[in-house]
């Protein structure tokens, strides 16, 4: 089957509103409204019609990480580093009803294709299923030994596929609830992961500047790009198949043809890092946000616009851009946190040994206590 052709993406309008980094964006199923998580606390619902206005939900404690709609579009779920999460009625009320997910930061949230279950991922290093009615916990996959940065679940519902700072992507038996398969290619932190619509496959982006493509039935490694020059931060796959969209701290998006394997386009919307990305369920637009504080909307090719790359690259931005030095001091800091986080996950490690081995030796202390005679 022929892969469906894609117009030359073109920016089509710009949403502000938050006060800081976007972290997360996605469609509802109609693609009438686009949701948006920011560092600023607060959930936006931006509407497709110019003329409507923008929702503002607050509520979380702490920086939104995670956005994502239910199947039907009539709820919307929300993580944050207040370590809980939200259910959203996503109207002019925004009522929401709240439950405590994790120990720690909660970095993703996904719903199954029924709309009856909810997967979580957290800093705490688990991978929580619940049950979206009432919101009730159903079990933990907790073989990660990082954050776990990202966990979805494939389209049928029967695997859950989560990324990690241990430098794993781990594919998981919801039924069994085993672990089915490790992946350890990535050099570095694993920031996003995601099914093929056909569920055959899934993509992983990384730290190390890459992002792989691998057969979740062989378990092979079916596509390796290097195509950014830092850190890739999520991905979306079209709708189709075809295509795959990623962003990247180095400020541009890229949409590759799957088919192919090759690079089709590089945009330039970004001041700063492109941190968020996703197709609208259609295929028709996808949205994009980064710490320069806007989400984006592109619309694929529409009638009567200049098709050219450079009218994609070249538009005009509203926000200042940062100095190179201070951008390339952030990153140096970025990197030392980095280090800085390993090494406290190999302290961890070291105290959990010396703790087992000072258990030990109190066991081996009191036995022979015991049969020293007195």
């Amino acid at each position: 089957m022929a892969a469906p052709t894609l117009d030359d993406p073109s920016l089509e309008r710009h949403f502000k509103g938050h006060r800081d980094a976007v972290t997360s964006v996605d469609f509802s199923l109609n693609t009438k409204q686009l949701a948006s998580g920011s560092m600023d606390s607060c959930l936006m619902i931006w509407h497709m019609k110019p003329q409507s206005r923008a929702y503002r939900f607050t509520g979380h404690k702490d920086a939104v990480t995670c956005v994502n709609f239910s199947p039907s579009g009539h709820l919307l779920a929300s993580g944050s580093r207040d370590k809980t999460v939200r259910i959203w009625v996503p109207n002019v009320k925004g009522e929401s009803t709240v439950f405590r997910a994790h120990t720690a930061t909660v970095r993703s949230v996904h719903w199954c294709s029924d709309g009856q279950s909810l997967v979580t991922a957290s800093d705490d290093k688990t991978v929580k299923v619940w049950s979206t009615h009432r919101q009730r916990f159903l079990f933990s996959l907790s073989q990660h030994i990082n954050w776990v940065r990202c966990a979805k679940f494939s389209p049928d519902g029967r695997l859950i596929v989560s990324a990690s700072d241990d430098k794993t992507v781990k594919l998981w038996d919801k039924t069994s609830r085993e672990c089915v398969h490790s992946y350890c290619e990535h050099g570095g932190f694993v920031t996003y992961v995601d099914f093929h619509p056909s569920g055959t496959c899934i993509a992983a982006a990384g730290m190390d500047n890459t992002v792989k493509v691998w057969d979740v039935r062989t378990h092979r490694l079916l596509q390796h790009y290097q195509l950014h020059s830092a850190a890739v931060n999520a991905l979306s796959f079209h709708p189709s198949g075809s295509y795959l969209i990623t962003a990247s701290s180095d400020s541009t998006l890229k949409i590759l043809d799957l088919m192919e394997g090759r690079l089709l386009y590089t945009l330039h919307g970004h001041q700063g890092p492109a941190t968020t990305v996703a197709f609208s369920r259609t295929g028709a637009y996808f949205a994009s946000g980064g710490s320069d504080e806007q989400p984006e909307m592109d619309l694929h090719g529409p009638p009567g616009r200049d098709k050219s790359l450079e009218s994609v690259q070249g538009q005009p931005q509203e926000p200042v851009s940062m100095p190179q030095t201070l951008t390339s001091t952030l990153e140096h800091i970025v990197g030392q946190l980095d280090v800085l986080t390993q090494t406290v996950s190999i302290l961890e490690q070291r105290l959990t040994l010396a703790e087992d081995k000072l258990k030990q030796c109190l066991e081996n202390q009191q036995l022979i206590m015991q049969r020293t005679p007195s």
